[in-house]
């Protein structure tokens, strides 16, 4: 019954109530990957310096010092029915670091119950299929110093994006995030990313037979403009330093905002932007072992009870452990919503062959 739902939540929000601009096209994109970031409640905009950078801040990728990184991540969303799942590479050149990433955010095993009941009211169960509803992004990273400054590193992603509801839908899409960090002399980092830059174009594809047996049982024609989805830009800003406590301890903090370009349900919101506050810590020792603590997506929403408005935010935390050039991160987080109960787990592992080597 879950997955019939969110079928028809996924038809109802992806394809037959669309709009030429919407506020939520390719979110899982905005997810964020890397159990380190998001067990800081994203606050690595501008710290995250490894093969995770892409999906934060594209100008991390400078960290990567030395030879190359691999990383992969895997997350279930609401009791197992979502899954999401990350790999990425990352390599050293002459002239900055390239890095290609993978993501799939996926409903698989729903069940289409469609042709269930025939015209003349007899259930045959044989006719239940099942079907996945997917999401999937290729992403080209690279960094780079321009001019030689080492003060500023600049970085640029290039998206491909596949998206498919069964055999009901599928689209495509691309579009580019760029971003920058700037580290100053008394130690500050200074980072920001403006996801979708030029906006992200989403071209659909409708099968009209097919999803016309779940619209109303009527013949589906999705206008033209209703095939195309631009996705606007976001901007992620924030700011870190690293306070060492004694030679083994030390505390990064980060603060920061989040700014869409459209009116949601922030706490902070206008028609022409909505702005979020974040902030997380990682207390680290000896560059080993690690404990994290993060808080985002700050909204102002009405409570169904009582019809009161509040404030609702996502809490996240997380732990992690490197020996050598293995990192084993986990993290924690819920879905933010006031009294939710549906908390997801995220494993992720990093491979830095560079620290290897230098062992």
């Amino acid at each position: 019954m879950k997955k019939y739902l969110l079928l028809v939540f996924f038809l109802m929000c992806g394809i037959s109530q669309s709009q030429i601009i919407r506020k939520y096209s390719n979110e899982f994109l905005n997810i964020g990957a890397g159990a380190r970031g998001l067990a800081m409640g994203g606050a690595v905009i501008s710290n995250q310096d490894d093969v995770y950078s892409p999906m934060w801040n594209p100008a991390g990728l400078m960290g990567v010092e030395k030879d190359w990184q691999g990383a992969a991540m895997h997350a279930e969303y609401f009791e197992s029915i979502a899954k999401y799942d990350y790999l990425a590479y990352a390599k050293v050149l002459e002239t900055g670091v390239f890095g290609v990433s993978v993501v799939r955010l996926g409903v698989d095993n729903i069940l289409n119950t469609t042709q269930l009941i025939d015209t003349e009211g007899n259930i045959d169960y044989d006719k239940i299929t099942k079907f996945s509803q997917s999401d999937y992004a290729a992403i080209l990273s690279y960094a780079f110093n321009p001019g030689g400054n080492t003060k500023l590193d600049v970085g640029i992603n290039a998206k491909i994006v596949y998206r498919n509801v069964g055999k009901f839908a599928n689209g495509y899409g691309f579009g580019f995030d760029v971003g920058a960090i700037y580290k100053m002399d008394n130690g500050w980092k200074l980072g920001g990313m403006l996801r979708d830059a030029t906006t992200t174009v989403n071209f659909w594809s409708v099968n009209q037979k097919e999803l016309s047996t779940v619209v109303n049982g009527e013949e589906f024609n999705p206008a033209p403009q209703d095939k195309l989805e631009l996705t606007m830009p976001k901007l992620n800003v924030g700011a870190s330093k690293m306070f060492e406590i004694n030679s083994s301890v030390y505390v990064l903090p980060e603060a920061g905002l989040n700014i869409d370009f459209a009116k949601t349900a922030a706490l902070i919101s206008s028609d022409i932007a909505s702005i979020t506050p974040y902030a997380g810590a990682e207390l680290g020792y000896q560059k080993m072992i690690f404990v994290r603590l993060g808080v985002n997506r700050f909204q102002s929403i009405t409570d169904i009870e009582d019809l009161r408005r509040k404030v609702s935010f996502q809490p996240s935390a997380g732990i992690g452990i490197r020996y050598r050039g293995l990192t084993l991160d986990y993290a924690i987080t819920n879905s933010g919503i006031g009294g939710s109960n549906f908390y997801s787990n995220f494993f992720s592992l990093k491979l830095d062959m560079g620290q290897f080597r230098n062992d």
